[in-house]
């Protein structure tokens, strides 16, 4: 009867293994994804981060990337305290999926907390941006760059609307040429086209850029939340194959 108990007892040891094993790689693969998730948000959009005064959005990427970067090695850890059995391993595999766990679920609060002050924030900053930063000196250049990358990507024209540039220091100065609205303004852009500012040469989108940018980052934000949240929950699948595999396994002797 011991000897069917300790071999009943293996088999189960044998079968958390190899649970473990699929998890970790499967793991790893959601490691790459988490990371790619923050680091296209970091590379393609930063023209739109540095139109935000607040850098949570960038920072929920940043955890992200940092959260990928640490899961891909703890999913080889993990394969390999899995393999050689050995409750140290397994316990530093354990803790790390925890620190994981927490920094995922920090993403997804941070994520959720700027979904939530995002309208107000963009109210109160983009037209200041837009009206005060724009083609003023060449250490606002990536504000003038996102500004334009923006006009035209979104068809839009303007903050609020394409009047909001009326009160431009560029628009007002000699700089401007006689422009009513940046040339990244128009349907089709060419120099000195924003001196024509009627509806059928530039774009006049109800609610400006404000309206376009806000669903953009919204989008972007349930993205980064739900890859955060998502894989954490997953994790805690894999905390309790660890934790199973880890009282299943004789204390290593000193």
């Amino acid at each position: 009867m011991g000897a069917y108990e300790e071999k009943k007892e293996a088999c189960g040891t044998v079968c958390l293994k190899y649970l473990l094993f699929t998890f970790n790689f499967l793991f790893w693969l959601a490691g790459g994804v988490v990371m790619a998730v923050g680091v296209w948000t970091l590379v393609e959009k930063n023209d739109y981060i540095s139109l935000l005064p607040s850098k949570t959005y960038a920072a929920s990427a940043y955890i992200l990337v940092l959260a990928g970067a640490i899961v891909m090695v703890t999913g080889v850890l993990g394969c390999c305290a899995t393999f050689k059995e050995q409750r140290k391993l397994l316990g530093v595999y354990f803790v790390l999926l925890l620190c994981i766990f927490l920094l995922e679920i920090l993403a997804g609060v941070l994520a959720y907390i700027y979904y939530q002050q995002l309208n107000d924030e963009l109210k109160q900053n983009l037209k200041a941006t837009m009206t005060n930063k724009y083609r003023q000196s060449d250490e606002n250049e990536h504000i003038t760059k996102a500004v334009d990358k923006l006009q035209q990507e979104f068809k839009c024209c303007g903050s609020n609307n394409s009047t909001d540039w009326v009160e431009s220091k560029w628009i007002r100065s000699a700089d401007s040429k006689g422009r009513k609205v940046p040339d990244s303004c128009c349907k089709t852009e060419i120099d000195l086209c924003g001196q024509r500012d009627h509806p059928s040469n530039i774009y006049k989108v109800e609610g400006g850029c404000i309206s376009k940018l806000e669903k953009f980052i919204l989008e972007h934000l349930k993205i980064i939340g739900a890859v955060g949240i998502g894989i954490a929950c997953v994790q805690i699948i894999g905390m309790v194959f660890t934790c199973c595999l880890y009282r299943s396994l004789k204390a290593e002797p000193y």
